[in-house]
């Protein structure tokens, strides 16, 4: 993997967690190998590109399996004119991600779009046995990790024995809820250091294109209550497996505004 400030970002984020809270790791972890880290200049310009059947996606956007799971589907493809990352969930989950670094005073705005056929009925993302979603954007965090709870860090450090990974600082998941009105921050069952952030409710929208354009920092704190150190990885992820149900979206591209400089 490759270490970000001699730290290693966990590729398994909530998923991990959640294999290392239930002890499913030991003996079955398989990783595809990384990328190195891309220049953060070419994610405000480079669209998706091309994923093969084998879920190799581009040098700067890698597809990351998690231990002990089947992983979705995604592909590049074009949709409704748009150049999109296609994900279809079949019991599964995984995620498509992309390591980069960007300086706490160099955080802006996020842009990203989705399209959502249909919501995943029997889903609660706050409940740990139904803890599915079709569309999650996934942004992770460094931090001082000598706030961990003893709770977190007993999970870092066994996350650490069993994948040579630690468990990440912070982690912020913009997400659609089934019920939730947007603004709800929904923490994570397992750990506190995952918070997921609703940006769009209930079917009103779906089978269409939503765009969004987010304040890193002010979401940050909205679900933290602190203020945001690095960003060190972006990723896509779709998952049904605690449902045990199917689901599809497609995700257009993932971009960073950058901070204007006064001259």
């Amino acid at each position: 993997m490759t270490k970000v400030e001699g730290r290693q970002w966990w590729g398994g984020l909530g998923m991990g967690v959640v294999l290392l809270a239930l002890s499913q790791l030991a003996g079955c972890a398989s990783w595809m190998p990384p990328a190195a880290t891309p220049d953060p200049a070419k994610l405000s310009s480079t669209p998706w590109v091309v994923a093969s059947a084998s879920n190799r996606v581009t040098p700067d956007w890698r597809h990351y399996p998690f231990p002990g799971k089947k992983p979705s589907l995604f592909r590049y493809e074009r949709k409704d004119g748009r150049e999109a990352m296609a994900a279809t969930s079949n019991s599964s989950a995984s995620m498509v991600r992309q390591e980069l670094r960007v300086e706490p005073d160099d955080l802006a705005n996020v842009r990203f779009s989705w399209k959502v056929p249909e919501l995943i009925a029997q889903a609660d993302m706050a409940l740990r046995d139904a803890d599915d979603s079709p569309v999650r954007v996934v942004l992770v965090f460094e931090g001082d990790r000598s706030k961990f709870s003893s709770k977190n860090a007993m999970l870092s450090e066994l996350a650490r024995a069993l994948t040579g990974e630690e468990l990440p600082y912070a982690t912020l998941m913009y997400v659609w809820c089934n019920t939730r009105p947007p603004g709800t921050v929904i923490v994570n069952p397992r750990t506190d250091r995952i918070r997921k952030l609703v940006v769009e409710s209930g079917a009103g929208k779906l089978r269409q294109w939503v765009d969004y354009e987010r304040n890193i920092r002010a979401d940050y704190e909205k679900a933290f209550g602190e203020a945001p150190g690095a960003l060190v990885g972006i990723g896509i992820m779709t998952d049904s497996d605690n449902t045990r149900s199917n689901t599809a979206a497609w995700y257009g591209p993932v971009t960073l505004d950058k901070v204007a400089r006064a001259r």
